[in-house]
């Protein structure tokens, strides 16, 4: 190849090269957050944590603002996304297992896990049950006892609505354990789980339902008995010590997914971003002191599988509430 030829060439691959990066996204100005619960919450620690570390990595230009947009278990954030904002390009919206049963129980009127775009996941946050301090229950079977007797003998609380995954948890817990007449097990929606905690060490409710996220500053302090997470086995770390439910003789599991949702019509070039984004942060040493620190266990589908996965996750909850009498 002669010289004018390889410098044809060459400034050809430039112009490519220069065209490429013309045409990549990225994020200017301010990012915003929502969490769709008060402050407190799993939520609310998906989006403040979560934007902690992309600021560390450089991933986001300034600040991650967190707005907190309570209401109907997270209906309403949906509502605002799909309705106000489907093309906003800087929209993150924090979701979990929460989210996707309030979609398989059809609580967003009208609205599908088809109207958003789901970017991904960055770790799972196991199911609690927790008492007060000074309660009379000492592990989940004397609860689980106290239901069989009476299964308006335990009130609980949680941050989720009513049929919502924390409501949930403890209905598969009840089920597991041979608890009839499930849906008189009472259940008091908060709008997060730290409001749902605060009951429970005031004296004003006998257990909590939850996450081990929202619960860890509370067992820290003493204010709150963990009697079993709802995992395959013990959690790592300072966690250790916490029995299970399986290790109690009661089969029962609840683990809640914690990732983000955006706008469905968004720039796709903006949607690889937040994508790619959220691979990054999953994959570096920021994250997982985080995810250590809080007791999140991984669990990251591929990006490719991410939305196959809530679709999948929709219909088993469906199923199940199915099952338990939520849904006819």
């Amino acid at each position: 190849m002669n010289k004018s030829r390889t410098l044809k060439v060459a400034m050809t691959a430039m112009i490519g090269l220069s065209a490429t990066l013309a045409s990549a996204w990225d994020p200017s100005g301010k990012v915003d957050c929502i969490a769709p619960a008060n402050p407190g919450g799993g939520w609310d620690f998906t989006c403040r944590s979560v934007g902690n570390v992309l600021e560390q990595l450089n991933l986001v230009p300034g600040a991650v603002q967190t707005t907190n947009m309570a209401g109907a278990g997270g209906g309403v954030a949906f509502a605002h996304v799909v309705s106000k904002r489907a093309d906003d390009d800087q929209l993150l919206v924090a979701a979990s297992t929460a989210t996707t049963t309030r979609l398989a129980q059809q609580q967003f009127a009208g609205m599908n896990a088809g109207m958003v775009k789901w970017v991904g996941a960055l770790g799972a946050d196991y199911g609690v049950i927790a008492v007060g301090k000074n309660s009379e229950y000492q592990n989940l079977k004397d609860i689980m006892a106290a239901l069989e007797k009476d299964p308006r003998s335990v009130k609980f609380s949680g941050g989720s609505a009513n049929g919502g995954w924390d409501h949930l948890k403890v209905l598969i817990a009840a089920k597991a354990a041979g608890v009839a007449n499930l849906p008189k097990i009472p259940y008091l929606s908060y709008n997060n789980g730290g409001e749902a905690i605060t009951q429970v060490v005031g004296g004003h409710v006998d257990a909590f339902t939850g996450d081990i996220s929202e619960a860890a500053g509370f067992w820290e302090s003493g204010d709150l008995r963990i009697v079993a997470v709802l995992a395959e086995e013990r959690l790592p770390g300072k966690f250790s010590g916490i029995p299970t439910a399986r290790e109690q003789g009661i089969d029962a599991l609840g683990p809640n997914w914690r990732g983000f949702y955006m706008p469905k019509d968004a720039d796709q070039a903006a949607q690889k971003y937040w994508v790619d984004a959220i691979e990054t942060l999953y994959a570096s040493d920021e994250w997982k002191a985080v995810m250590t620190q809080n007791g999140l266990i991984p669990f990251h589908p591929k990006a490719n599988e991410f939305e196959a996965f809530v679709t999948k996750q929709v219909a088993d909850i469906e199923q199940l509430s199915r099952e338990i009498g939520l849904l006819k």
